[in-house]
């Protein structure tokens, strides 16, 4: 598939998903940066901060007798929405305890409900989509493989494409900017999706 859409002139939108609990973290000045020198021309960019989009627990209805999802309200339609907009999604995410933060946790989860909405066709619609992670953390980088692996492995399952990861070394607000590393991988990072 050389488009998300399947179209080779389909133009391509962007869903930047700040996960991060402080506002403008490492990995949110991370994908700004990518996102200013990578992404294809013409391409759509939106940013929504999870913080600012909470979603309520998620309740697993599959074996629940008369259970059924009903379609999301307030934040999770807003959420649902960008979602299925883009051909794009981007998790922005600092790696908290070798895994993701609660909030993109959260938000996965919702996606077994999202799948069950009649006439959503979810599946079908991210299986033309691409995942990304830009995502900084503390220590080593191959600590960061958890995180990496549940995104990846949610791409597979879905049928998405896996756009790759980014990675840089921040701990105090501003470190990664200091990762030649990580700022020689944002200057082409989404040039290769």
């Amino acid at each position: 598939m050389s488009e998300p859409s399947g179209r080779a002139d389909a133009r391509r939108s962007f869903l930047f998903l700040d996960a991060g609990a402080r506002a403008d973290g490492n990995s949110v000045q991370l994908a700004r940066l990518a996102a200013a020198a990578s992404l294809p021309e013409g391409a759509e960019q939106r940013w929504l901060r999870l913080a600012d989009h909470p979603l309520p627990p998620f309740e697993d209805l599959r074996h629940v007798e008369g259970g059924r999802y009903e379609p999301p309200a307030g934040h999770g339609r807003v959420l649902l929405d960008a979602t299925l907009a883009a051909t794009d999604l981007v998790f922005v995410t600092p790696l908290y305890w070798y895994a993701l933060p609660t909030a993109a946790k959260l938000y996965l989860d919702h996606w077994s409900g999202w799948q069950r909405l009649p006439g959503v066709d979810f599946r079908e619609r991210m299986a033309r989509g691409t995942l990304w992670v830009v995502t900084a953390y503390a220590t080593e980088p191959d600590k960061a493989e958890p995180l990496i692996g549940t995104l990846r492995l949610t791409a597979e399952y879905l049928g998405m494409r896996w756009g790759g990861a980014l990675l840089g070394r921040g701990n105090r607000p501003g470190d990664v900017l200091g990762d030649e590393r990580a700022l020689a991988g944002a200057g082409s990072f989404f040039a290769g999706g």
